[in-house]
């Protein structure tokens, strides 16, 4: 039997709450759930849990050298996940979180979970979007990756989302379109020098003003 999927308006209250706890529900059950972001939407699975993650590669079709990002509901949650963070990283997370800014880091080595071939990395973001930050706040950081099937642009709504997942997902979030509708930047500091591993709505400028040696895209 295929699983139940309901879709949430949250532009109503109630159903905004309702829809938070059901999706809530669905990602403790290992379902997945699509939300709303500052950027793109997002289809959402328990990061600890690996069959979780493997339904959310599975179903936008990607293999585990494509591992989905991290999204967190409070700027410090990112020294939980990352180590060997640097003063300045800190700094910037405090000032341009919530916002659309991706940090690949290394991962905790204690972190139990299975993301795909990572590397010993994590992607972690926290977004500025309410709906989502409600969710994260009641569940912990969850592995997010574009709403899309691989391949196809990422979903600005939930109608764009729901053609492409259908009953993959169980819970919907319609926030609305996308404020944003640019996929994050998204900047490295795994090495000895950071750089720009994807251009977006986060300019080399600011990245500049907590780090001048942070290197552009294609450097």
């Amino acid at each position: 039997m295929a699983p139940v999927t309901t879709t949430f308006d949250c532009s109503d209250d109630e159903r905004r709450t309702a829809g938070i706890e059901a999706a809530a529900r669905a990602l403790d059950d290992g379902g997945l759930v699509v939300l709303p972001t500052d950027t793109v939407y997002g289809i959402a699975a328990d990061a600890f849990s690996p069959a979780a993650v493997q339904r959310l590669l599975d179903a936008k079709g990607r293999g585990r050298d494509m591992p989905p990002p991290v999204l967190v509901g409070a700027p410090t949650t990112l020294e939980a996940l990352a180590a060997d963070l640097p003063g300045w990283l800190r700094t910037m997370t405090q000032t341009l979180w919530p916002g659309p800014l991706t940090i690949v880091c290394r991962q905790q080595p204690s972190l139990s979970w299975d993301l795909g071939d990572t590397h010993h990395t994590v992607a972690v973001r926290m977004p500025d979007d309410p709906v989502a930050l409600n969710l994260l706040k009641q569940t912990g950081p969850l592995a997010v990756s574009s709403a899309n099937t691989s391949g196809d642009p990422a979903a600005t709504t939930v109608a764009e989302a729901e053609r492409m997942l259908g009953d993959l997902v169980e819970v919907y979030l319609d926030g609305g379109p996308s404020r944003g509708g640019t996929a994050s930047t998204i900047v490295d500091v795994t090495g000895s020098t950071p750089r720009v591993l994807r251009e977006g709505p986060v300019t080399l400028e600011q990245l500049h003003e907590f780090n001048n040696t942070v290197e552009p895209f294609g450097a």
